[in-house]
């Protein structure tokens, strides 16, 4: 059985940007695809690659047969999850799996894998600077921004639910402490306690 390093914060935080970077500088750590019924984001999103994109019924489906490690509903119709198979294939090619995804999602991860996973949880320096972020995408309709930006102060709660509390300020500096982090988790020489570790 690998390792798990699971990575969570409110969309904008900078989450992606910094798993995308512990994978391109190692070579032993596998992307978890999570499965979504939301729509593709453009036509740069594969299936497959960055979610596996099933419809509704399919997700539900795949629910009653008890194919997920963690799922949740996070908008009405909109539900994302980790499935089983996921994991299983990445710990088949000797990986340690590294996940992208939302704090309900990563405290169910953290129970699953108990002291295999490191679970991480990115913050920014404020809800102004979040809502910058969320802005420059450009992505969103002002009712979803709305909708995000409430769920963003409901997901901060969280923070001290996870092993480590990562202040996203300075990329640079964050993509450095997330390859110490991960290698000090790798090597047994991450001290945790009970309350979160803050860097």
């Amino acid at each position: 059985m690998g390792k798990a390093i699971i990575f969570c914060a409110p969309s904008g935080s900078g989450k992606t940007t910094l798993v995308k970077h512990l994978i391109s500088t190692n070579k032993d750590l596998g992307f978890s695809i999570s499965a979504c019924t939301r729509d593709k984001r453009g036509r740069n999103e594969v299936h497959g690659q960055d979610y596996y994109f099933l419809t509704i019924d399919e997700f539900r489906t795949s629910i009653e047969a008890d194919k997920f490690v963690e799922w949740e509903e996070v908008y009405p119709g909109g539900y994302y999850g980790t499935l089983e198979t996921e994991i299983q294939r990445l710990w088949a090619e000797g990986k340690n799996v590294i996940f992208d995804v939302d704090v309900k999602g990563g405290l169910q991860l953290k129970k699953y894998f108990g002291d295999k996973a490191l679970a991480i949880f990115v913050k920014v320096p404020s809800q102004e600077v979040l809502e910058q972020r969320l802005r420059q995408r450009g992505t969103e309709s002002e009712e979803s921004l709305s909708k995000r930006l409430y769920k963003v102060k409901f997901e901060m709660t969280f923070q001290d639910k996870f092993d480590v509390v990562l202040l996203n300020d300075d990329l640079e500096s964050s993509q450095k402490k997330a390859e110490k982090l991960y290698a000090d988790f790798k090597s047994g020489d991450l001290v945790l306690d009970e309350q979160p570790l803050r860097v």
